[in-house]
This record gives structure tokens, sequence and C-alpha cells, in this order.
């Protein structure tokens, strides 16, 4: 199996941007990514195991969020899962993001223990 591939894929990954952000990149018709995936050279995604802990991480107490659904297989190589957190793998994307190949979009909203997720997110 080649390096930065999974046997099994998640069957989404997960996005999560602020409101803005993601409605500036729908009118331009490409998503190249918030400040941090511009320093780091790729789009950082979660899968639904990793989504809750990256929104206390990175967004604690930001309201204003999307979570943003895309299939990974819809992405080709362009997509790696690659060791972060805790040598857990991190799907990035080393490439920009065309907002249309989003499977769906939902607000994240900010409750009192932290955002709310849909209860399929897992």
């Amino acid at each position: 199996m080649p390096s930065g591939m999974l046997l099994s894929p998640p069957s989404l990954i997960y996005k999560i941007c602020p409101e803005a952000l993601w409605r500036e990149a729908e009118r331009a018709g490409v998503f190249a990514g918030a400040p941090i995936d511009l320093a780091d050279g790729y789009i950082h995604f979660s899968t639904g195991a990793q989504a809750r802990e990256t929104a206390a991480r990175h967004f604690a107490g930001q309201a204003g969020l999307l979570l943003i659904a895309v299939d990974p297989t819809r992405l080709g190589d362009r997509l790696r899962y690659e060791p972060s957190r805790g040598g857990a793998l991190f799907p990035h994307l080393y490439a920009m993001l065309d907002p249309k190949q989003a499977r769906w979009i939902a607000p994240l909203p900010l409750g009192a223990a932290g955002h709310l997720f849909p209860e399929d997110i897992r």
C-alpha cells in the first residue's frame, strides 16, 4: 500500500471553516484554505472520529463556523492521510478544493460545552 493511503478510507471527511471564508470560496469557485492551510501547504480535514477534537483544539469558543462534508474518494491522489496529533492519520488535501465537491454543509453552532455536531458524525 502506498504511503499516505488507507486500506478503508472513511465515507466522508470534514472541514471546519468560518462561514464567511467558505461563502467567499463559493463565490470564487475555489477554496484555497484557511490561513493555517495556506501556511502548511495543504487543506486540513478530519475524519468523523477526529472532528470534535479538532473543533475543541483549534476552534474553541469560535462561533460562525460551518462543517463541510466531502467524499474523499473524489479527491484522488491529492488527498493523503498523514500522521498528526498523537500519530493519528489525518486527511490532508494537497490541492485547492472546488466548493461544489462538498457533499453537504451544515452550521456548527457553539453550545455551552463546545460545538454541537450532527449526531451521525462519529
